[in-house]
């Protein structure tokens, strides 16, 4: 067996970032940008009003100083001409700032008679004006590579960039194996059960950039497994769940080498999870995870998640690890890295009692995967432990 980082980095040798494509920017939340972008336009483009009142020169405030108003500038009408040094031009929020005019006094402090105001007593020092260019200028960069968010979205179409070069998301294709599966609605028989893998992962996946489909289930046949990976066909990454261990009726391994696929290695000192095959398939990565519920999420989380990260161009790093206080005492942990469903609340983690892999009702209501190393010694309450976040 080999470490959860030898793993991975054999699972990194098997990727590399995916090319790229422009996609208008209504279409890019979520998207990985890949190059810069580079501001087209100053925002603002002209000083402008911070708030409702009135534009004039700023060395002319006074309490009780008194201006004849000309005129009116709103957002998108500003005032064309000059202002005089006792002029005074009605502005709102976001109206250019007139020529002649460096400061805006809002309304509040304004008496107005006619076309004639008058500068209340407590006036404060804010000019109330956003400068030209404050936010950005024409030829700033928001740096790529990283993940469009909506404040990303929002500042692209600012800076008056309409499209964006993005990573081509990576196309997953998902197989169940095993006579023992059927689809979620369909009527299991006596011996069966419900196939629930591949939608969670897909689920998972989808959530991080990728394009992941969910194949028919693959009998535990040699024809069905290899009709199955002939759908898969295009696919950058390939994932198997169940059927690659070494039973009698664990013919994944058997069927993908016959097809082809270089193993990279089989056998990872995890729990859960430790059936974990993986490697190439003609173009394609492939991975085997084990058929156990809980196994093949952690596994998706552990490894696939950081491939597909990898494949988007966002670097080969392993999941982040974050640490938080044990509630409670822990005895001497196992020979292999364990991957505990916990709960974390106000910086305190708890694993849960049941850790068996098949109880997805456990990782369900955890919010974290506590980490504990090869052999790890016991703990004691409050020590600093790892984990990640859920």
């Amino acid at each position: 067996m080999i470490s959860v980082d030898e793993a991975l980095a054999h699972l990194f040798s098997l990727v590399a970032p995916l090319d790229t494509e422009e996609v208008p920017l209504q279409q890019a939340s979520g998207r990985v940008m890949c190059t810069d972008a580079v501001a087209r336009r100053d925002q603002p483009p002209f000083a402008a009003s911070a708030m409702d009142g009135y534009a004039v020169a700023s060395d002319a405030v006074r309490p009780g100083a008194r201006f004849t108003v000309i005129g009116e500038a709103a957002a998108g009408h500003g005032f064309g001409g000059e202002v005089g040094k006792h002029q005074a031009v009605r502005i709102f929020t976001g109206a250019p700032v007139p020529a002649g005019t460096d400061r805006v006094v809002i309304q509040e402090d304004v008496i107005r008679d006619s076309d004639t105001i008058t500068l209340g007593d407590a006036l404060d020092d804010n000019a109330y004006v956003r400068p030209a260019g404050g936010d950005f200028r024409v030829g700033d960069r928001m740096q790529a590579p990283r993940i469009l968010g909506p404040a990303d979205i929002a500042l692209l179409a600012s800076m008056n960039i309409p499209a964006v070069t993005v990573r081509r998301k990576p196309r997953v294709a998902l197989i169940s194996t095993g006579d023992e599966l059927v689809m979620p609605g369909d009527r299991p028989g006596p011996d069966q059960i419900i196939a629930s893998n591949t939608f969670g992962l897909k689920a998972m996946l989808d959530g991080i950039g990728a394009e992941a489909r969910i194949l028919p289930i693959a009998r535990d046949t040699r024809a069905s497994l290899s009709a199955a990976f002939d759908l898969a066909v295009g696919s950058d990454l390939v994932i198997t769940i169940g059927g690659a261990s070494v039973g009698d009726h664990d013919l994944v391994g058997v069927v993908a080498s016959e097809l082809g696929m270089e193993r990279a290695f089989y056998k990872v000192r995890m729990r859960p999870g430790k059936p974990l095959m993986a490697g190439r398939m003609g173009d394609a990565a492939m991975i085997g995870l084990p058929g156990n519920p809980v196994s093949a999420m952690v596994c998706g989380k552990v490894f696939v998640a950081p491939m597909i990260r990898a494949m988007l161009g966002l670097g080969t790093e392993r999941a982040p690890r974050l640490t938080a206080r044990l509630a409670h005492d822990l005895p001497q942990g196992g020979p292999r890295e364990h991957y505990m469903r916990a709960r974390l609340d106000d910086g305190v983690i708890a694993p849960d009692t049941r850790q068996d892999s098949s109880l997805l009702s456990v990782l369900a209501g955890a919010n974290a995967l506590m980490i504990r190393p090869v052999d790890d010694a016991p703990r004691k309450a409050g020590e600093l432990i790892d984990y990640l976040p859920l």
